[in-house]
């Protein structure tokens, strides 16, 4: 590794991504306009979907309370998390069939007129448990994933599809012909890439912040050090994407086929709580998954990057593996 040669690709590259005002423009601007909007979209008042989460043995399934509609019931294996569930209103009921026992939050309108329809269809009777608790703005929840989403776009498209626009313009071909090495230009690009997605997103997180006041119960630097791993394990994964690919038509429709389903299928939108088993499982397969599930916990739970440790060792393999194989796999031309 010659750090002179490696320094001299780093900042070639930082001017080129810099100069391009408009990739620039929109990188910033595309999660902010999406947490304004939803921020907006959102003020106006509750859902009016009811979601009770149920702790139930299959014997419980004919209870009458069950069978009412217009009310999402969730199976519930971790009570303890429910709990908290409820009292950030992310659910507006969690009832356990087993014990008889049910849990609202004392400010919930959904969840007052959850336990009057338990009381009057129910043949038992239930205790009651009280929690309490701020409620939790749909972007609080969303800001997490937006911002792993764009970092998603711009690890996959600022390190794929460029370097496969650099082997279809000869320009690695070029460097190849020099004493540069692909070590050492590989290296210059995920470093590139991985302070400039930081820079983005700290100064959208920022920006955003100032108006909205996002929700944060942990702390900053754990945030930061799950959206860096993330970040590198997403440009690893760029990196795969390009290490043969010539045609950039051939490299979008790749980046597409990754790209989409992560947005769908790793919680960014929406929760994945009350989909297939199956569906869920799949979602785990995504580095974005794991980002914004860690990024959600240390943001609205408070937790450390001890509690978090999961995701953070299931980044860093990916990472490892997305690195060995396009350092592998790589071509020049």
């Amino acid at each position: 590794m010659n750090w002179r040669r490696f320094l001299a690709v780093l900042v070639a590259r930082n001017k080129e991504f810099l100069r391009d005002r408009a990739a620039l423009s929109w990188n910033i601007m595309f999660p902010v306009l999406i947490v304004i909007g939803f921020a907006f979209a959102f003020s106006g008042g509750d859902n009016t979907e009811y979601k009770v989460g149920v702790v139930a043995s299959d014997h419980n399934a004919d209870n009458p309370f069950m069978q009412l509609n217009y009310i999402q019931f969730i199976p519930v294996d971790n009570p303890s998390l429910a709990q908290t569930k409820v009292s950030r209103h992310q659910l507006d009921m969690l009832i356990d069939l087993n014990n008889n026992r049910y849990w609202i939050n004392d400010s919930s309108a959904k969840g007052y007129f959850l336990e009057r329809l338990l009381n009057s269809s129910a043949h038992n009777r239930y205790s009651r448990e009280m929690l309490t608790g701020p409620q939790i703005r749909y972007v609080d929840w969303l800001i997490p994933g937006v911002l792993g989403m764009n970092m998603m776009f711009s690890a996959l498209y600022g390190v794929g599809y460029v370097i496969v626009r650099y082997r279809k313009n000869g320009v690695l071909k070029r460097l190849k012909a020099t004493p540069l090495n692909a070590l050492e230009f590989l290296s210059a690009q995920l470093a590139s890439r991985l302070w400039l997605i930081l820079a983005v997103v700290t100064i959208i997180y920022v920006g955003t912040n100032f108006f909205v006041n996002f929700i944060m119960h942990g702390n900053y630097l754990h945030l930061l050090a799950v959206f860096a791993l993330g970040a590198f394990s997403m440009i690893c994964l760029g990196l795969v994407v390009a290490a043969r690919l010539r045609s950039e038509e051939l490299a979008d429709g790749m980046l597409n086929l990754a790209t989409w389903p992560m947005m769908f299928l790793s919680g960014v939108w929406f929760s994945l709580d009350g989909l297939h088993p199956w569906v869920q499982k799949l979602g785990q397969v995504f580095p974005l998954t794991h980002i914004t599930t860690a990024a959600r916990a240390i943001m609205l739970d408070g937790a450390s990057l001890g509690d978090v440790a999961g995701h953070l060792a299931i980044l860093a393999v990916m990472s490892l593996i997305f690195l060995l194989l396009g350092a592998f796999l790589f071509r020049w031309e």
